[in-house]
């Protein structure tokens, strides 16, 4: 499988840089590569999260029995687990590849970064919903972007340094 993931993140990587030399006045390629990678994986969430909300749940509340999550918190925590992954194996095999540290640590950091954005999410989304009655899906996007620049700054300096 580890042989799989650096040989998919390789060729991801190449993909990347190609398009990286008009931009290379402009960006360091890792910056690059993070920014590419990271607005696939936001683009993918986003259409997850979508599609969770709308079709899944179907704007409906989600009812577990000891608790009922309001739709568009019960979409976030459905889409999350699966962002999550895509979102460490993008940045360990394609954007931080040359971090010294053992994939252990690294997925522990990457999760506690995770963490803070994921709460970061679930407040943003219950102030801008809930309080302010403003629509889910543009409000995750907004939170999103503020959640990008902390996590930006986040693995490169603390979980892939």
């Amino acid at each position: 499988m580890r042989k799989f993931l650096i040989s998919t993140g390789t060729n991801i990587r190449k993909i990347v840089d190609f398009f990286y030399p008009p931009f290379s006045k402009y960006f360091t390629i890792e910056f690059f590569r993070y920014g590419v990678t990271g607005a696939a994986n936001l683009m993918f969430d986003w259409i997850l999260y979508f599609c969770t909300f709308h079709f899944i749940l179907e704007k409906q509340m989600l009812h577990l029995g000891f608790v009922t999550l309001s739709s568009h918190i019960a979409a976030l925590a459905l889409s999350f687990p699966i962002s999550f992954i895509t979102g460490f194996l993008l940045q360990k095999y394609v954007t931080f590849t040359s971090s010294a540290l053992r994939g252990k640590t690294q997925i522990v950091r990457y999760g506690l970064v995770v963490i803070f954005n994921l709460s970061l999410n679930y407040f943003g989304l219950k102030l801008l919903v809930d309080i302010a009655g403003l629509f889910p899906t543009p409000s995750k996007m907004g939170i999103t972007i503020l959640a990008v620049i902390i996590s930006y700054l986040s693995q490169k300096k603390f979980t892939f340094k």
